[in-house]
């Protein structure tokens, strides 16, 4: 009876079907876990490379060589870093244009700084979707296993010549296996979905506050180069 049981022989014995829930439950939840490393290092690594940028960005450095620092190092290519370059390259593209006033100039840097932004959303939010699709399917694809194996131990009971609890117990055994391993994949996926959400929601308000002082920072520069120009033609 102990051989009978086992968990392994269970699984062999279980119906095809059953077997086939139980790959796929096994599959969805090896890809989950991989995901959920892949994304555990890509919030740590967006996490230290805003504080190392905003570091650098406070400390005082030049914005002009601070973004030709940027453009040189093929390591800063995304995060708070890419939302910097968009902002500054169309904030000097407008710059120059001489019809451009400040309104323009500021509302043009503004919505190049908001495409980065979507762009790094989507970065952070990659994979999400499917955690979120593992944590809530595979409970129910594990009580479809679950369903099915139980009728097919009632099925074997009635036509039995003598029912007894040794004659339904692996078959009910083996169904159970499938809703456990549904709730074995939805649990951490749903922990992890939870967790890089709330982190991501995070990340994101984070770079819309530096985008906005950065845009504060950039106004006063206009306002302070064109009161600039205001003030020549008087001291001459």
């Amino acid at each position: 009876m102990a051989e009978q049981l086992s968990f392994w022989s269970l699984i062999v014995n279980a119906s095809l079907l059953v077997k086939l829930v139980m790959l796929i439950l096994t599959i969805a939840s090896i890809v989950s876990w991989v995901m959920i490393i892949e994304r555990s290092l890509v919030f740590s690594a967006a996490h230290k490379a805003f504080q190392n940028f905003e570091e650098r960005f406070w400390s005082g450095i030049d914005l002009t060589q601070l973004y030709r620092q940027l453009n040189g190092n093929p390591e800063f290519n995304g995060g708070v870093e890419s939302i910097f370059r968009a902002g500054f390259k169309e904030f000097t593209r407008l710059r120059q244009q001489a019809s451009a006033d400040t309104e323009n100039i500021m509302g043009g840097t503004q919505r190049a700084m908001r495409v980065a932004m979507s762009k790094e959303a989507d970065v952070l939010d990659k994979h999400l979707s499917f955690l979120a699709t593992v944590g809530s399917t595979s409970p129910y694809i594990g009580l479809f296993g679950t369903v099915w194996g139980i009728m097919n131990s009632f099925r074997g009971l009635a036509n039995a010549s003598q029912a007894s609890l040794a004659t339904v117990a692996p078959g009910i055994s083996e169904a159970l296996i499938a809703t456990a391993m549904g709730l074995f994949a939805a649990i951490p996926a749903v922990m992890a979905y939870n967790r890089y959400t709330m982190r991501s929601d995070r990340m994101l308000k984070a770079q819309e506050i530096f985008a906005e002082e950065f845009s504060a920072i950039l106004n006063r520069q206009l306002h302070m180069v064109k009161s600039q120009a205001s003030k020549k033609p008087v001291e001459s």
